[in-house]
């Protein structure tokens, strides 16, 4: 199965993947001799809630691509939208995927148990996704959508902490097994 998608997303999740690796190889290597990297303790408790991040990560993704898909019309490259999406968890905020996979590097680090990757490795690379969807995400959805997307801003804001919207950003949907 050949897939098809935009060479600005290609870029993206190359990027994604570099920082993850990057950061954990730096991380592993500079907490080698850090005790709290060997407490076994302060593992559980990160591998803990290092699952509980990563779950709500990847949720997010989830709830917001099934919702993205509605902006999919004809045979479009993976991953892209040529209708504006301002429905479901998009009338609340216009990132929530990016907004939920900005938890990604932090989930990451706490369940590998870094302490440089937690305190320094995943901030940084959690403002260089905001960094991201601030200058790329927003631009393109500009470009592409015009007047419309300028509206959609004015009214709906990048990110939202209201409760109502995390609830539907990270909603375990149940699944038939």
């Amino acid at each position: 199965m050949k897939v098809h998608t935009s060479f600005s997303v290609v870029i993206r999740l190359l990027l994604w993947f570099v920082m993850i690796v990057g950061g954990t190889v730096y991380a592993l290597i500079s907490d080698w001799h850090n005790p709290l990297f060997t407490n076994l303790f302060f593992h559980l408790v990160c591998g803990i809630v290092g699952i509980v991040i990563l779950k709500l990560a990847f949720n997010a993704a989830g709830n917001g691509g099934k919702e993205l898909a509605k902006g999919r019309v004809g045979n479009i490259p993976r991953l892209e939208t040529n209708r504006l999406v301002t429905t479901g968890i998009f009338s609340c905020m216009r990132h929530p995927m990016l907004f939920g996979l900005m938890l990604l590097p932090l989930g990451w680090a706490l369940l590998i148990g870094s302490p440089t990757f937690i305190t320094l490795v995943a901030p940084f690379e959690m403002l260089f996704i905001v960094v991201m969807v601030t200058v790329f995400e927003e631009w393109e959805a500009e470009q592409k959508f015009g007047d419309a997307y300028r509206q959609y801003c004015k009214n709906v804001p990048m990110v939202s902490f209201k409760l109502q919207c995390l609830k539907r950003l990270f909603a375990f949907k149940k699944s038939i097994i």
